[in-house]
């Protein structure tokens, strides 16, 4: 049996996570939980679970991760106030199941000098699909990672189709149910931008071997391509229990979490080329990935206040990118990496970028 921690437990990762254990219970034991700042939903689950150990907000559960032994620490935090969590569940010598991309990304070097060979094991769907798909060869082998991207609501429309969208418009998302910060993300590409960069962090492959690709059905959930030719896909209908529940147990898989595909129905899959122009988040997510250091901790934190303004009507959609644009163009990088460096040019980029805001 599997003892688990899981941080961000009343979010969608959290719930769904509890979901794979209520229906094993005799392969998980949770034993601890951590929420942002949902205390009743919190307290709910731990009566359900029977789990004495909790905590309410980031620093909370940072603690929480170092005070509670375990086999796995499921991140499930949104935002990069994950990032504390993830340092102390790499420092722990955790497995670290990872749903809190932001942690990875504006971490960068911090958290990748950390973590031994495995002890990351991504959660987010397109990750888990590279993981697996990895596993049919060696990492000489690879000639390029391909992450595909649902297209959000908006796929198909030009630049100035997109000026005038609403936020209802953008949180209607095709396929993903997910919170207002990641289905806005979604519908801008940023959230497939930092993917790029996550990718890159987690599987040591160069930018300019890792494409995307709009796949609309959001079946495959992405691609490894090997040196001979051959592509392995990994497949399966939308739904997130399935790479938790691998993050859970990697590389075991756990019965009955999804329904599998239905081959004896008719059905399609298309793939379409990603509009750099009307979307350019993955663009500019692959130049700040390249710059490192500080420079993706930036590229978030802007994208999270314009992010912000856009739902509260200060910014129009295309300026969420545009802003995150400018206030990246305007960073010096500091000469050393380090968690108050980042906590400084994150500080930073937010006051510039509301600065730029304040002034549309």
């Amino acid at each position: 049996m599997r003892r688990i921690l899981i941080l961000g437990s009343t979010g969608s990762i959290g719930t769904q996570a509890l979901d794979v254990v209520r229906r094993n219970p005799g392969r998980f034991e949770v034993v601890g939980l951590a929420a942002g700042t949902d205390r009743a939903g919190l307290a709910a689950q731990a009566a359900e679970f029977g789990v004495e150990d909790t905590a309410l907000g980031a620093a909370e559960a940072e603690q929480l991760v170092r005070d509670v032994a375990t086999d796995v620490v499921l991140n499930g935090i949104t935002g990069s106030v994950g990032l504390g969590p993830t340092l102390a569940a790499l420092e722990a010598g955790r497995v670290l199941a990872l749903a809190n991309k932001e942690s990875l990304i504006v971490g960068g070097e911090l958290v990748t000098r950390l973590a031994a060979p495995g002890q990351i094991v991504p959660v987010d769907s397109e990750h888990s699909a590279i993981a697996q798909a990895l596993l049919a060869g060696e990492h000489a082998e690879v000639r390029r990672l391909v992450v595909t991207a649902s297209g959000g609501p908006f796929r198909g429309r030009s630049r100035a189709e997109l000026v005038d969208v609403t936020p209802q418009q953008a949180l209607a998302h095709p396929t993903w149910d997910m919170g207002r910060v990641v289905t806005t993300n979604s519908a801008t590409l940023v959230n497939k931008g930092l993917e790029v960069i996550e990718a890159h962090l987690l599987f040591d492959i160069p930018y300019d071997r890792i494409d995307v690709v709009v796949h609309p059905q959001s079946v495959v959930h992405s691609m490894v391509e090997f040196v001979d030719g051959s592509t392995i896909a990994q497949a399966s209908p939308p739904d997130m229990r399935l790479p938790i529940s691998l993050g859970l147990d990697w590389p075991h898989r756990v019965s009955g979490v999804g329904a599998p595909i239905d081959w004896t129905r008719a059905q399609a899959w298309t793939f379409e080329p990603l509009d750099d122009e009307a979307f350019p988040a993955v663009r500019l997510a692959k130049r700040v990935g390249g710059a490192g250091g500080t420079y993706p901790a930036v590229f978030n934190a802007a994208n999270e206040q314009a992010v912000d303004a856009f739902h509260e009507g200060r910014l129009p959609f295309t300026g969420i990118v545009d802003t995150v644009a400018r206030v990246v163009d305007a960073h010096e990088a500091p000469d050393a990496l380090t968690r108050e460096s980042l906590a400084d040019a994150e500080a930073w980029a937010r006051r510039t970028a509301d600065a730029l805001i304040a002034v549309r």
